[in-house]
């Protein structure tokens, strides 16, 4: 039987090629630079399906001028804002995701970047390695305490209950904002706020976990950064677009906001050149799932998903 074409838009992990290689007539983009709007357009003439990651963006305009020949889109990502679902649902092409498989990587990531910004890791970084550590006082560098705060989390989905998990670890008391009230075996004592402004109330520390969509587009912005206690810290591990960034650090400049752990931005690659002057901003480059196991459970799941397609099945993580 003929392989079908694939085209991997980015360099996946190793084990990924080589079973993508054995399955399928596969063109890898080794130079891993996006693909661009010219470059998807081409490539729906040329292949029967495309696993993308979020650096690809499947727009209206883009898909519009999509050949016939695509089939499928198996995304290796779990976000999909990069993909006009109802674009490419229109010329019949299936989409699909990678859930599950990256839920505790990025719980790690944003617990990493929870007790770095309440911790001052930014600062005490930098004047340890600078050499500029000369002195001690019981008010050196004093931080916020993670153990028994109240976190706030919005979006209760697969990574944000992996968060809840990791900071029981911390006996923090959990509270939670989400699209539906989880049942109580899945809360596991989180405490569910009907409105995401009754969550901010009891938010000491708050860590976002939702999709991007348009309703939630500056999600959190100078209103609601007001409804924080004193001194709260914010975590974003999810998408940039979630957060109004000059309403942020209007916040930090005022104290209302003590800290922020961010990994993801309005603008990427690059972030916002302006978080540079806070020292009470520890920032990562978008890196949650990025462990070797997690990428390769990504690649694998979209394979997966690519395997039952072919196979005239529904795939199981069909959006």
């Amino acid at each position: 039987m003929t392989k079908k074409r694939l085209w991997i838009t980015r360099r996946l992990s190793d084990a990924t090629l080589e079973r993508a290689a054995r399955d399928y007539d596969v063109v890898i983009n080794h130079a891993d630079t996006p693909g661009t709007a010219e470059d998807l357009i081409a490539a729906s003439a040329e292949f029967d399906a495309i696993i993308p990651c979020h650096s690809e963006h499947f727009t209206e305009d883009v898909v519009a001028q999509f050949a016939d020949r695509l089939q499928i889109v198996a995304n290796h990502s779990v976000g999909v804002d990069h993909c006009n679902l109802p674009a490419l649902k229109e010329r019949g092409i299936v989409v699909t995701n990678t859930p599950d498989v990256l839920s505790d990587a990025t719980a790690e990531l944003a617990m990493l970047l929870m007790l770095g910004a309440a911790r001052h890791a930014v600062a005490g970084d930098r004047i340890v390695r600078t050499g500029a550590w000369d002195s001690w006082s019981p008010a050196f560098m004093v931080g916020k305490q993670v153990t028994g705060a109240r976190l706030g989390i919005i979006g209760m989905g697969r990574v944000g209950l992996a968060f809840a998990a990791k900071a029981r670890g911390f006996d923090m008391d959990v509270h939670y904002f989400n699209r539906t009230r989880l049942p109580d075996d899945q809360a596991q004592g989180a405490t569910y706020h009907e409105t995401v402004e009754s969550l901010l109330e009891v938010s000491d520390f708050l860590s976002l976990h939702c999709p991007a969509t348009p309703e939630t587009t500056d999600l959190m912005n100078a209103e609601r950064f007001e409804m924080l206690p004193d001194g709260a810290v914010i975590v974003n591990t999810a998408r940039g677009a979630l957060v109004d960034e000059d309403a942020l650090m209007a916040a930090l400049d005022t104290g209302k906001v003590a800290a922020a752990g961010l990994d993801c931005f309005k603008v990427e690659p690059g972030g916002n050149p302006l978080f540079s002057k806070y020292e009470n901003v520890f920032m990562l480059p978008h890196i949650g799932s990025a462990t070797r196991q997690t990428r390769d459970a990504m690649g694998f799941r979209a394979l997966d998903n690519l395997d039952t397609f072919f196979a005239g099945k529904t795939p199981r993580d069909l959006l």
